[in-house]
């Protein structure tokens, strides 16, 4: 959520970064309902300050023995139009709000404005393009005689964009899951299991509600109003909305692995087939609450760490900095790392570190307080540390062989009690 007094100061300029996001954003309809706002306000304020100075003359009279029926029917028609005034106010600030909650956060400073993927800058590569001296397999058919997940059983019980996991499949999966939360975890990061299902103020505060209201799954029923967590993002800043952290023990460096869910999921083209895009996906999630000062820092580790397991595992990748139209809707900076997949003759992102400023805390109202300094908003970060699905397409794409089996990398071997190979059955 932005602050408003950004809007008002530079209304044209903050109206121009923020199209370089989305299009559609508009500033002038948000500062002409701010104006009712502030004009309301002050009405209210004038007439509750009326009535407390006629309260005082009425008590002054009672005690002399005056006549007060004439002031006391005043006060009671002040008393109506300030609830007639605060009810409207409410209504006011609650479509106000409404429509700051759809503003994107605003780009940083030097971020290339583009609504082109293409454009996105390579900022580095690690390793090479594999090649085959054989006709190369997608994961969906080596998977055929590998039977590491089950797509027709997984459609079955929920239906398309949906897989279950088996035998060496589910071993794999659980490996890289324990391997990415050891990295972390060395890298100082606190391991966390938060809840798959949260209340809807914790996901407006990570930034998917309203907007995106129509991409999650939810439990809407007489007991519960609650949201599948889209990435542990959303549970993670959840950990302290509306509380005052202590500034001395900040920065706050988390880690989760979590199952993640999101029904924008269904790609239909060859290259979505298969792990690529599912509605459910394993994702390991950083996520950071830091001061002004020390985001830039940890946005940097959040990288490294991220990379440090890419290149455990020897694929090639490649780091790109997106342009403002590519960012998500919380972020001001992104760097995504992209993994390269034969079998799709492309690179896909297995990783999103994020710059959100205080854009999230705002909404959640997450502020810090250095000793006896006014509370200030923190800024949060986040990083897929890292998508497991698009990462096991990878390892089974880069890693095959003619004969159809697939070498493992040594990172892993320790997780799946020494095994080095999957082989055909």
């Amino acid at each position: 959520m932005l602050d408003i007094k950004l809007l008002r100061k530079d209304p044209q300029g903050i109206e121009a970064k923020l199209k370089s996001k989305d299009p559609h954003a508009e500033v002038a309809p948000i500062l002409a309902l701010d104006e009712e706002v502030r004009h309301l306000k002050g009405q209210a304020e004038e007439i509750k300050n009326k009535r407390n100075l006629l309260s005082k003359q009425i008590g002054e009279k009672k005690r002399s023995g005056e006549d007060t029926s004439t002031l006391m029917n005043e006060v009671s028609g002040l008393g109506d139009r300030i609830s007639t005034l605060d009810k409207e106010l409410t209504e006011k600030e609650v479509a106000l709000n409404n429509l700051l909650y759809h503003l994107p956060n605003i780009p940083e400073e030097g971020t290339k404005v583009s609504q082109n993927v293409e454009d996105n800058a390579i900022l580095s590569t690690f390793g090479e393009k594999p090649s085959f001296s054989f006709d190369a397999k997608n994961h969906v058919e080596l998977n055929e005689q590998l039977h590491l997940f089950d797509f027709k059983r997984g459609a079955k019980i929920s239906g398309s964009n949906w897989t279950a996991y088996c035998n060496n499949g589910a071993k794999l999966e659980w490996a890289l899951i324990n391997y990415m939360l050891d990295i972390h975890q060395e890298n100082g990061f606190q391991f966390w299991l938060p809840p798959l299902l949260v209340r809807p103020e914790i996901v407006l505060g990570s930034g998917n509600l309203p907007k995106f209201e129509d991409q999650l799954f939810k439990v809407h029923d007489d007991d519960y109003h609650l949201y599948l967590i889209p990435t542990a993002e959303a549970a993670l800043m959840g950990l302290h909305n509306s509380e005052v952290l202590d500034g001395e023990e900040l920065p706050l460096k988390y880690v989760s692995y979590t199952p993640c869910f999101r029904r924008e999921a269904g790609g239909l083209g060859a290259q979505e087939r298969g792990l690529i895009r599912m509605h459910q996906f394993n994702k390991v999630e950083m996520f950071a609450f830091t001061t002004p000062e020390q985001s830039q820092q940890i946005f940097n580790e959040m990288r490294s760490s991220a990379e440090e397991l890419i290149k455990g595992l020897d694929l090639h990748f490649r780091s790109s900095e997106l342009v403002s139209g590519d960012m998500s809707f919380a972020a001001s900076k992104t760097i995504d790392l992209e993994v390269w997949l034969p079998g799709q003759d492309r690179y896909y992102e297995v990783s999103s570190i994020s710059h959100c400023t205080d854009f999230q805390a705002r909404r959640s109202n997450t502020r810090y307080k250095v000793k006896e300094n006014k509370p200030e908003f923190c800024h949060t970060l986040n990083g897929s540390g890292l998508a497991t699905s698009r990462l096991m397409v990878a390892l089974l794409e880069n890693n095959q062989r003619e004969d159809g089996s697939i070498e493992i990398p040594i990172v892993l071997h320790k997780y799946l009690n020494g095994m080095k190979e999957l082989t055909p059955t």
